[in-house]
């Protein structure tokens, strides 16, 4: 049996408490535009081509409340893990944006094949990673 194509990722999911805190780190710190949000529910970021959504558990794990977008409930309690791929020659520049701003850096390492990821925590515990994209090469 063949497959359906599939073009690749389109959005993913981190899930947080304290959207506003979320948005001062990924907007503000990080850099990502905001695309859309609805407050107390949601802050989205455009990452390339892709999206990372950012929900509150909290009303995201409640039955929709509108018919016309009738999204299943979902959420996730926990942290998550999100890698953004950046630049070999930023991984520097990036640590020290990150320290600069009181973010402590939970590893920094070069992986088997040489490639380097730096893991920081966002503000409701998320493990994000900043990664050299040869670490999939």
């Amino acid at each position: 049996m063949t497959h359906p194509p599939i073009l690749g990722t389109l959005e993913a999911a981190l899930y947080a408490d304290d959207l506003d805190a979320a948005r001062q780190f990924y907007g503000d710190l990080i850099g990502l535009p905001l695309i859309a949000e609805a407050a107390g529910r949601h802050i989205f970021f455009r990452v390339g081509e892709g999206v990372l959504l950012i929900f509150n558990p909290a009303a995201t794990e409640k039955p929709p409340g509108n018919a016309a977008l009738p999204v299943p409930p979902h959420g996730a309690r926990g942290p998550g893990h999100y890698c953004l791929s950046v630049p070999p020659e930023a991984l520097d520049l990036w640590r020290h944006r990150l320290e600069q701003a009181g973010v402590a850096i939970e590893a920094d390492f070069h992986w088997p094949n040489g490639a380097r990821s730096i893991y920081v925590r966002d503000p409701a515990g998320n493990s994000i990673e900043l990664a050299d994209p040869a670490i999939w090469v």
